[in-house]
């Protein structure tokens, strides 16, 4: 069941090859996989890289030899040669920048900047050209630390709005890889300004550059102490969303994840419930396909069921699978915690939808054994609005009869209108600017 739910071929396209190596190797210890397949697959990344020694230490552990493909060895001496004459290229803009003094003297002012080097230094835009293949060569090779170094730096500098973009994707990627998880977030916070404010040749290029930049951002959100509440801030607005359903249904995954493990977002939970009902029937996923039978279907047993797939699909996905205490945000493994708070939307959800309920079959439900039942649902009603008490006699929990405040459910019904309003308006005149600028 696992490897049918692996999301790795959906999600590597959309990622630079380097961050797929994460992946495979996490499906490597996962076993989901076998590790031939898991090695051949390394190699073929590897070919389009330039990390050529990698390359050669993963086909001796496939091929259980200590030679190596002719190709193999002309392809390192190429890489080498390619390497110093791009450090020779960029070499003077290489040593302004390492000289503290020197630096002090640029300003906010890039044309300013522009002028100084090539008065003072004779440094002009070939040589920052040449800076910008070096980096580009060094993350090619695997060294993310200068290459995100030398990244920032070119971006310092560049005029082109194109490359400067194109070098930030590559400074997005070295954080990453890097682990620089509140690096990453700034770099991702501004490409995010970029994706939205820019003038794209056509809406789809933007839609794929959004889908581009939630994919590389599961990295950061499923590591920073923070991301499960920005994943929602993000994947959760309006054209973001639009771009999931219409082009990456697949990552209704990560934003139900984030829902049901973060109690902070309950207000915007109902509204994500309309559109797991409109996806249900073309996202099949066990996480999606259990808030629908809670919440669309009242399926209670097919919820236990689905509990259980879910248990073991975050097991195996690269971005949920992880304990944290390898660098992830809280101290509580997130399956754990996503187990704790489905239980509590199948217990809250069947609770109110009945007057009197077994505890036997509440405990079923819940997959706890009568015990463990009675004491979550104790804590369930001193901790939630559900009114309700136990009959110890006769094993069952009643449900007290409320009725329906009608000035609440005005309050409840008008209280987004003012928001909608505003994204009704902005929607138009974003409209209005398309057609003008045409």
């Amino acid at each position: 069941m696992a490897a049918k739910y692996d999301l790795t071929p959906r999600v590597a396209p959309q990622l630079d090859r380097h961050l797929v190596f994460p992946l495979l190797e996490f499906l490597q210890d996962s076993k989901l996989y076998p590790d031939e397949d898991i090695l051949k697959a390394k190699i073929e990344l590897l070919n389009h890289t330039n990390m050529v020694d990698y390359a050669m230490d993963i086909h001796k552990s496939l091929y259980h030899t200590d030679d190596v493909p002719q190709e193999m060895m002309e392809r390192r001496v190429e890489v080498v040669a390619r390497l110093k004459a791009l450090e020779e290229a960029a070499a003077p803009l290489i040593a302004f920048l390492q000289n503290s003094s020197a630096v002090q003297e640029l300003r906010a002012d890039k044309q300013h900047n522009l002028q100084l080097l090539h008065e003072r230094y004779q440094i002009g835009p070939d040589q920052i050209e040449a800076l910008y293949q070096y980096a580009k060569f060094q993350f090619e090779c695997g060294n993310y630390s200068g290459a995100a170094d030398y990244l920032y730096q070119y971006r310092a500098l560049c005029t082109n709005s194109e490359r400067n973009v194109s070098a930030l994707w590559g400074k997005l990627a070295a954080e990453i890889l890097m682990q620089n998880w509140d690096i990453a977030l700034e770099e991702l916070n501004r490409l995010k300004e970029i994706i939205d404010s820019k003038s794209f040749s056509t809406p789809l290029n933007q839609v794929q550059n959004r889908i581009w930049l939630m994919h590389w951002s599961l990295f950061i959100f499923f590591n920073h102490d923070n991301g499960r509440t920005q994943i929602i801030d993000l994947f959760n607005q309006d054209k973001y969303l639009n771009a999931i359903q219409t082009s990456a249904p697949h990552l209704l995954r990560y934003l139900a994840t984030a829902f049901i493990v973060n109690k902070r977002r309950r207000p915007q939970f109902k509204d994500f419930i309309k559109v797991i009902q409109q996806e249900q029937y073309s996202c099949k996923d066990p996480i999606t396909e259990f808030l629908a039978c809670i919440y669309v279907n009242y399926d209670f047993d097919g919820a236990q069921q689905k509990m259980r797939e879910c248990e073991e699909l975050i097991l195996n996905d690269p971005f949920l699978g992880k304990s944290v205490g390898e660098g992830s945000f809280s101290s509580v493994p997130l399956r754990d915690e996503f187990l704790e708070n489905a239980r509590l939307f199948i217990s809250e959800t069947y609770c109110r939808i009945h007057q009197r309920i077994d505890m036997g079959v509440l405990a079923e439900k819940l997959n706890l054994n009568l015990e463990e039942a009675e004491r979550w649902i104790v804590n369930l009603i001193r901790t939630s609005k559900l009114d309700a008490k136990i009959d110890t006699e006769t094993g069952t929990v009643i449900m007290e009869p409320s009725q329906p405040n009608v000035y609440e459910q005005l309050i409840d019904h008008t209280k987004a209108l003012s928001g909608r309003t505003y994204k009704l308006v902005s929607q138009l005149l974003e409209h209005a600017q398309t057609q003008a600028a045409r």
